[in-house]
C-alpha cells in the first residue's frame, strides 16, 4: 500500500473506476483536487459555466453510456449550485458521484467563507451522501460511492471534502469490493412470482405491457422486445420508459399518461392485466388513482422493493433486476411451448380494439397556412435523422411534443428530465452525451424559456469543439403553464408572456457558433438541414404558433380516459 493525500486518493480512485471524463467549475475549497487532477493528465475534465450545468452534463453522460457520471465543485454557492441536478437524478434514478470541496474540519460550524451544509441540503435528494472528516476513510468512502451509485436502484452520492483531508496522508488501500451490513439490493426475481406471472400472463385477454425508465436503466430493452413479440401483446412506455421498446415497433401504442397516446390511455383503462416493467405508478401516468385501471390484474416488476404497492395495489410483486425478470418471464413462456399463433389468436380481439382506438384519435395537429406548427418541426427532424440521433430536450411543450412526435429504436437515445421537471436540462445534457458519444448527432430539443435557464453552457460546447445542435421552439410562452392558463384560468396569462425574447441567432453567433431561423412552414426542412450538415454547435430557432396546445391532456384530478384532444 503507498501513501497518499486525500487529492491523490480521488483521482486514484476515479482512474480505478474507469472515469474517462468529469465535468465541473473549480473554487478555493476545491483547488488542491484539481491541481491534482490537471497534473496527472489521464481523465478528461470540461470546464462548465455553471455548476448546475456540470451535474446535468454528468447526468446526461451517465444517461447515455449506463456509466457513472462525476462532476466538482467547491464550497458553498458552488455546491448549492448543484442541488438542483442532483435532485433530477435523484427523481431518474440516475447513477452520479459528485465532489464537493468544503471548509476545513476545524471551521466546519463556524459560519466560514463558503461554507455550507451541502451533507444536510442533499440529504433528501441523494441516496447516499458522506462528510469526510478523517483520510483514513476516504479510499472505503470513494469505493462505497460508487457501488452505491451504480447499484440496485441507481442515483446520485454525494462526497463532500474538507480542505485538509485532501491535503492530509494516509494509506491508500482501495477495496476491490464493498459489502453493505444493511444495503443489499435483491437482483434476481424469485422463481415462484415469475411462474404465477406467467400462469396470468398465459388466462389474459386484453394483457399490456407498461414500461418505464427502469428498462432503460436495467439495459433490458432486447429482453423487452423479445416478450413482447413473443406474447404479440401491446407495449406502452411512459416518458423514461422511451427508447426502452421501439417506437417504430407495431407492438407499440406510443407514450401514455397525462400527454400519452388515446389508445395508449384507453388500453390501460380496458385491460384486464398490466405487466409493469420498472415503472413507479406516478401520478402523470394513473390521473385519478381510484379510477386507473379498474379492470385489470396487475404484475409489477421493480428492483426497488418500496416502489410497490407505493400508489397502486399489485396482484404479483416481483422485486428484482428488470433485465434478469424479463429473461426468466421469457423462460418460461419458452417452455410452456405455446406456439406464436396460439398467442396471435388470443389476443386478437383485443388487437382490433387497439387499432380502433388508434384510429379514431391518432396523434395529430392542426395545420395553418403560414404557420410554423411545433409538432411539424419534430417531424421533420425524425424523418431527417431517422431516429440515429441521441436526443435531449428541455422540459414544457417542446418535450412533450418530442415524445409524441419522435420515434425513439434505440436505447438511452432519449434523455430528458421527467420525475423533477428540470427546465434547463436539455443543453447541459446533450453535451455531457457529445462527451460520450463525439461521433454521434446530438440535438437538444428546447423551449425559448428553458434554453435560457442554462444557455451560458454554449461556451462549455465551443471550448470542447463539440458538435451539439439546439433546435428551439420559440412561442414567446412559457408555453406548458400558459396551457394551463388557456385551460384552466380563463386565458389569464399571468407571468408566461414573453414580451421580450433575446434574438438566439445573434446569442449563438456571439458563442462562435451558427445561428438560423425560420419563421415559414416551408423554410422548417431547409433549416434543419442546413443546421444538422454544418459543423459546429449550431442553434436552428423555429417562431412556432404562440398558443399551439400539446394534446392529448388529461386535466389534473381526470381519470387518464378523461383526455382533452385536439
Amino acid at each position: 500500500m503507498t501513501k497518499m493525500t486525500g487529492k491523490e486518493m480521488v483521482v486514484e480512485a476515479l482512474k480505478r473506476e474507469g472515469v474517462e471524463v468529469c465535468f465541473g467549475f473549480p473554487g478555493g475549497a476545491i483547488i488542491d483536487v484539481y491541481d491534482t487532477l490537471e497534473r496527472d493528465g489521464t481523465i478528461k475534465h470540461v470546464l462548465v459555466r455553471h455548476e448546475q450545468g456540470a451535474t446535468h452534463a454528468a447526468d446526461g453522460y451517465a444517461r447515455a453510456t449506463g456509466r457513472v457520471g462525476v462532476c466538482i465543485a467547491t464550497s458553498g454557492p458552488g455546491a448549492t449550485n448543484t442541488v438542483t441536478g442532483i435532485a433530477t437524478a435523484y427523481a431518474d434514478s440516475i447513477p452520479m458521484v459528485v465532489f464537493t470541496g468544503q471548509v476545513p474540519t476545524s471551521l466546519i460550524g463556524n459560519d466560514a467563507f463558503q461554507e455550507v451544509d451541502i451533507v444536510g441540503i442533499t440529504r433528501p435528494c441523494t441516496k447516499h451522501n458522506y462528510l469526510v472528516k478523517d483520510v483514513k476513510d476516504l479510499p472505503r468512502i470513494l469505493k462505497e460511492a460508487f457501488t452505491v451509485a451504480r447499484s440496485g436502484r441507481p442515483g446520485p452520492v454525494l462526497i463532500d471534502l474538507p480542505k485538509d483531508v485532501q491535503n492530509a496522508k494516509a494509506e491508500f488501500d482501495y477495496p476491490e469490493k464493498i459489502k453493505f451490513r444493511s444495503y443489499n439490493p435483491v437482483l434476481e426475481p424469485h422463481s415462484k412470482q415469475i411462474e404465477r406471472a406467467y400462469r396470468m400472463i398465459e388466462k389474459s385477454r386484453r394483457p399490456i405491457f407498461y414500461v418505464g425508465g427502469g428498462v432503460v436503466i436495467a439495459n433490458a430493452h432486447k429482453e423487452m422486445k423479445e416478450l413482447a413479440e413473443m406474447l404479440h401483446a401491446p407495449v406502452t412506455m411512459t416518458l423514461m420508459g422511451l427508447s426502452g421498446f421501439p417506437g417504430t415497433s407495431e407492438l407499440s401504442l406510443g407514450m401514455l399518461g397525462m400527454h400519452g397516446t388515446y389508445c395508449s390511455n384507453m388500453a390501460m383503462a380496458h385491460s384486464d392485466l398490466i405487466i409493469a416493467v420498472g415503472a413507479r405508478f406516478d401520478d402523470r401516468v394513473t390521473g385519478k388513482i381510484d379510477a386507473f385501471a379498474p379492470k385489470a390484474k396487475i404484475i409489477h416488476i421493480d428492483i426497488d422493493p418500496t416502489s410497490i404497492q407505493k400508489n397502486v395495489k399489485v396482484d404479483i410483486p416481483i422485486v428484482g433486476d428488470c433485465r434478469k425478470a424479463l429473461k426468466k418471464i421469457v423462460k418460461a413462456v419458452k417452455k410452456a411451448g405455446r406456439p406464436a399463433e396460439a398467442w396471435k389468436e388470443q389476443f386478437q380481439e383485443w388487437w382490433e380494439q387497439l387499432h380502433a382506438w388508434e384510429e379514431r384519435h391518432p396523434l395529430t395537429y392542426k395545420e395553418e397556412p403560414g404557420v410554423i406548427k411545433p409538432q411539424y418541426v419534430i417531424e421533420q427532424l425524425y424523418d431527417l435523422t431517422k431516429g440515429k440521433a441521441i436526443i435531449s430536450t428541455e422540459v414544457g411543450q417542446n418535450q412533450m411534443w418530442t415524445a409524441q412526435f419522435y420515434k425513439f429504436d434505440e436505447p438511452r437515445s432519449f434523455l430528458t428530465s421527467g420525475g423533477l421537471g428540470t427546465m434547463g436540462y436539455g443543453l447541459p445534457a446533450a453535451i455531457g452525451a457529445q462527451m460520450a458519444f463525439p461521433d454521434k448527432l446530438v440535438i437538444d430539443v428546447a423551449g425559448d424559456g428553458s434554453i435560457q435557464m442554462n444557455i451560458q453552457e454554449l461556451a462549455t460546447a465551443q471550448q470542447e469543439k463539440l458538435n451539439v445542435k439546439v433546435v428551439i421552439l420559440n412561442n414567446q410562452f412559457l408555453g406548458m403553464v400558459r396551457q394551463w392558463q388557456e385551460l384552466f384560468y380563463d386565458r389569464v396569462y399571468a407571468a408566461t408572456d414573453f414580451t421580450f425574447t433575446p434574438d438566439f441567432v445573434k446569442i449563438a453567433e456571439a458563442y462562435g457558433a451558427t445561428g438560423l431561423r425560420a419563421t415559414k412552414p416551408e423554410e422548417v426542412r431547409e433549416v434543419l438541414e442546413k443546421g444538422l450538415e454544418t459543423p459546429g454547435v449550431v442553434i436552428m430557432e423555429f417562431v412556432i404558433a404562440r398558443e399551439e396546445g400539446v394534446f392529448p391532456m388529461v386535466p389534473a384530478g381526470k381519470a387518464t380516459t378523461e383526455m382533452l384532444l385536439v
